[in-house]
C-alpha cells in the first residue's frame, strides 16, 4: 500500500475507472449505458431522416390516398362540369338568342348544336390522343380552348361569330370525360371504374344545374353576356390549376399506378389505326349506338327544348320551366353513380343498360303523348326520367373492358361521341321541324308552338332509343373484366 498514496478502497475505485475508460477506448459501452446510448443513436437517425440528411429504407411504393385521387380526377371533372353548364345553358336563354339573333327555332337548334358538332368530332382524336400524350396536356390545351370559345361567344353580335364561340366551346371541353376516364384507369381501383363513370356524369350534371335557375337568376341581373365571360375567366383559371396539379398516372406523384401494364399503355397507335382497331370489336359500334340513343333525349329535351316546351304547354316561367329540367338532371346525377355501383355488384354491364333503357322510353312516352299532366306527375315523370337514363355511364365502362388497355382511350371516345350524336343531331332537326309544323302563333317576337308539334317532333327521340335498346341485346356480356 505504501508508495500509492491511495487508501485501499479508493485505489480499486481508480482501477475501474480507468477500466471504463480503456473499453470505452475500444468501442466498447458498458451495459448501463448501451440502452441509453442507443436511444441517443434512434433519435439522431430520426432527425437526420426527418431533415433529409439520409434515404429511409426503400419500400415498394403505396397507391395514391383517395383524397389525392379523387383532387386529380376531380380537377378533369371540372372542366367537364363546365363543358355540361355549356351545353344547356342554350335552354335558359333561348328567348334571349332568339330576340337578339332574330333566330328561328330551325337557326336556334343549329347554333345550339354547333357545340354538339365540334364536341363529336374531337372526340376520336382526343380518344388518340389522351393514349399517346396523356390526360394532363389534353386537359389544359381544352380548357384555354373552350375558355377562347366562351369569351367569344359572350361579346358576339353577329351570328357567325356566336356560332364560332359554341364551336370553340365544344371542341375544348370535347377532351373532358375521356381525359377523366383516362386518369381514372390509372389512379381508381378497376373494380369501381363504372362507380366513377358515374361519379363523373353526376359531377358533370351538377354544371347542368347550375344551368338551369342559378343561370337564369344571374341572366337576369347581369345579363347573359357578361354571365358567360365570367364562366370564360373562371375556366383559364381552371387549365391553369390542371396544369400544376394533375400528373398522367400516380407514379409521377411516387405512388403506385392502378393501371394494370404502364407499359401497355404506353403502347403507339396511328389515329386511324386506333379507330380501325377500336370498331373491330363488336361491343364498340353496339354501344356507341345503344347508349347515345339514351343519352339523345336527354340532351334534346334538357339541353334545349324542354324549357320551350314546358312555357308553352304548361304554363310555366321560364324560371319555373328551368327548375323542372333541373330536377330531370338531378336525379340523372343521383342515378348514374347508382347504376355504376348496381352494374359493379352484379358484374354485369349488359342487362342494366338495357333494362333502364326501357323504364326511360316508357316514361318519355307519357310525356310526350299526355297532354296537360299534373305538376306532381310531370316531376315525378323527369325523377324517372334522370334516374333510368343514368345506365348511360355503365356503357364507358362496358366499352373499356371489351378492347384492351391500351385501346381504353379511344374506346371511351367512340362511346362518349355515340352519346353526344343525340344533341347534335337531335336539337336542331327538331327545331326544323316545329319551324314546319308552326301555326304562325307569336308570343312577342318569339314563335310559339303547339302541342301536337312537340309531340311529333319528340317522337324520333323515342325512336332513336328502342333502335339503340334493340342494338345493345346482340353486345356481349363482360361482366366486369378487362379484355386481355
Amino acid at each position: 500500500m505504501a508508495g500509492t498514496g491511495l487508501l485501499p478502497g479508493a485505489r480499486k475505485l481508480n482501477l475501474k475507472s480507468a477500466q471504463l475508460r480503456s473499453t470505452k477506448l475500444q468501442g466498447v459501452v458498458s451495459p448501463p449505458l448501451e440502452g441509453r446510448v442507443n436511444r441517443v443513436r434512434i433519435i439522431a437517425l430520426r432527425r437526420t431522416a426527418r431533415w433529409g440528411l439520409i434515404r429511409p429504407m426503400e419500400k415498394s411504393p403505396r397507391y395514391p390516398p383517395i383524397q389525392v385521387a379523387l383532387a386529380v380526377w376531380g380537377l378533369g371533372a371540372a372542366l367537364y362540369l363546365v363543358g355540361f353548364f355549356q351545353r344547356v345553358a342554350p335552354a335558359v336563354i333561348t328567348r334571349e338568342l332568339m330576340v337578339e339573333f332574330a333566330l328561328s327555332a330551325a337557326a336556334l337548334g343549329n347554333l345550339s348544336a354547333l357545340y354538339f358538332y365540334a364536341y363529336v368530332v374531337i372526340q376520336i382524336p382526343t380518344g388518340v390522343v389522351v393514349d399517346r400524350w396523356g390526360a394532363r396536356r389534353v386537359l389544359t390545351t381544352g380548357a384555354l380552348i373552350a375558355a377562347s370559345g366562351m369569351l367569344l361567344f359572350s361579346f358576339a353580335t353577329a351570328y357567325p361569330v356566336a356560332g364560332a364561340g359554341r364551336l370553340l366551346v365544344g371542341a375544348g371541353v370535347g377532351v373532358a370525360f375521356v381525359s377523366m376516364l383516362k386518369l381514372a384507369t390509372h389512379w381508381v381501383h378497376p373494380s369501381r371504374f363504372a362507380l366513377v363513370s358515374g361519379l363523373a356524369l353526376a359531377f358533370g350534371s351538377l354544371g347542368g344545374i347550375s344551368a338551369g335557375v342559378p343561370l337564369r337568376l344571374g341572366v337576369d341581373a347581369l345579363g347573359w353576356r357578361w354571365v358567360m365571360a365570367a364562366t370564360g375567366v373562371a375556366t383559364v383559371f381552371l387549365a391553369a390549376a390542371i396544369w400544376h396539379f394533375v400528373r398522367d398516372d400516380p407514379s409521377e406523384r411516387g405512388f403506385r399506378s392502378f393501371s394494370a401494364s404502364p407499359a401497355a399503355n404506353k403502347e403507339r397507335h396511328s389515329m386511324l389505326g386506333g379507330i380501325r382497331e377500336v370498331f373491330r370489336y363488336r361491343n364498340v359500334w353496339l354501344n356507341f349506338i345503344g347508349c347515345g340513343a339514351i343519352t339523345g333525349p336527354m340532351l334534346a329535351f334538357g339541353g334545349l327544348w324542354g324549357v320551350p316546351f314546358l312555357v308553352s304547354q304548361y304554363g310555366l316561367s321560364t324560371a319555373q320551366a328551368a327548375f323542372v329540367t333541373s330536377v330531370m338532371l338531378v336525379a340523372w346525377a343521383v342515378g348514374s353513380p347508382l347504376a355504376g355501383v348496381l352494374s359493379d355488384r352484379l358484374s354485369r354491364r349488359k342487362l342494366p343498360i338495357i333494362v333502364g333503357g326501357t323504364i326511360a322510353a316508357a316514361l318519355w312516352s307519357v310525356l310526350i303523348y299526355v297532354p296537360g299532366l299534373p305538376y306532381p306527375v310531370l316531376i315525378a315523370i323527369m325523377v324517372g326520367v334522370g334516374i333510368a337514363s343514368g345506365v348511360v355511364v355503365i356503357g364507358f365502362a362496358f366499352c373499356k373492358e371489351s378492347v384492351p388497355a391500351s385501346l381504353a382511350g379511344t374506346a371511351s371516345g367512340v362511346t362518349n361521341m355515340g352519346n353526344m350524336l343525340g344533341g347534335m343531331a337531335m336539337q336542331p332537326l327538331i327545331g326544323w321541324l316545329l319551324d314546319r309544323a308552326w301555326d304562325g302563333n307569336m308570343a312577342g317576337e318569339v314563335r310559339i308552338y303547339g302541342f301536337p308539334a312537340f309531340a311529333a317532333t319528340f317522337t324520333l327521340m323515342l325512336v332513336w332509343l328502342v333502335a339503340g335498346l334493340v342494338a345493345l341485346t346482340f353486345a356481349r356480356e363482360t361482366h366486369a373484366k378487362q379484355a386481355a
